[in-house]
């Protein structure tokens, strides 16, 4: 498997399976640019394809994980026609998309801070460890913006209640409340940060991965239907985890008091 490389990316995998997706501009604190946007949907794009792979960890070169969007760029797109602006901001949408509808487990490895778009790429994140001297902010509206693509995914993240007060009033978050919040999944400190990644990887790695990527679909769907549609799908999709190679080897390895093939450690 030939590893892209990128010039705003750091991408490795280990023989895990597990991928590590650096965010690298630490000179701006990770700020988001065109081209960090563009890669990071490539970079998902191209994991989602990869055969073998168990689990992404996100996090960020430096003292910072993501300042949110990089106001070089910004400034940039208010001298652009309305249509090219509307293209720029689709770009960070459909970025954000991406990484959301991974078919791998996403762990957040919060090294840092993280600012507006960087609070949006904590919440797509299916689980966020961050460090316990991590400032979080909705800062947007401080710079006379909107908190906008982001917006669906911090709001599923820490609800309608708390986005209300986040985002209306800029405010910066421990990294306690933000955890308090639902942003964050753990908080630890910082000499602790990989060992809190490791032990989310290690009970992953006991999960039939066919079954992992099936559920997070299941999650996004179910969360976006009413329930009479959902009892259908469910029906369905149970059924179908019955028939799949993993259903029946988790089945037989439980009686048989042995371990399933993709369990590892």
């Amino acid at each position: 498997m030939s590893i892209p490389h990128f010039e705003t990316l750091l991408l490795d995998i280990d023989a895990r399976g597990i991928a590590r997706l650096t965010l690298n501009r630490p000179d701006t604190h990770n700020a988001l640019n065109a081209t960090l946007i563009h890669e990071l949907r490539s970079a998902a794009e191209w994991l989602g394809r990869a055969d073998g792979l168990r689990a992404v960890v996100l996090t960020g070169a430096g003292k910072t994980f993501c300042a949110g969007g990089d106001l070089g760029w910004m400034q940039e797109n208010t001298k652009k026609t309305r249509a090219q602006r509307v293209s720029e901001s689709g770009d960070l949408a459909r970025m954000l998309r991406a990484l959301n509808e991974l078919p791998l487990p996403l762990i957040g490895r919060i090294n840092g801070p993280a600012y507006g778009g960087g609070v949006g790429m904590i919440s797509v994140c299916d689980i966020a460890i961050g460090v316990d001297t991590g400032i979080y902010s909705l800062s947007e509206t401080r710079l006379g913006l909107l908190p906008a693509n982001i917006a669906p995914y911090v709001v599923a993240r820490m609800g309608e209640a708390n986005a209300r007060r986040t985002f209306l009033t800029a405010r910066r978050m421990s990294g306690a409340e933000a955890r308090s919040l639902g942003l964050l999944s753990d908080v630890v400190s910082a000499d602790e940060l990989d060992a809190a990644v490791e032990r989310e990887i290690a009970d992953l790695l006991q999960c039939a991965p066919g079954a992992v990527a099936a559920t997070k679909k299941l999650i996004a769907y179910v969360d976006a239907h009413d329930l009479d549609t959902n009892m259908i799908y469910t029906a369905d999709k149970l059924a179908d985890a019955w028939e799949t190679d993993e259903g029946r080897e988790g089945i037989t390895a439980f009686f048989a008091k042995r371990a399933p093939f993709w369990r590892r450690g």
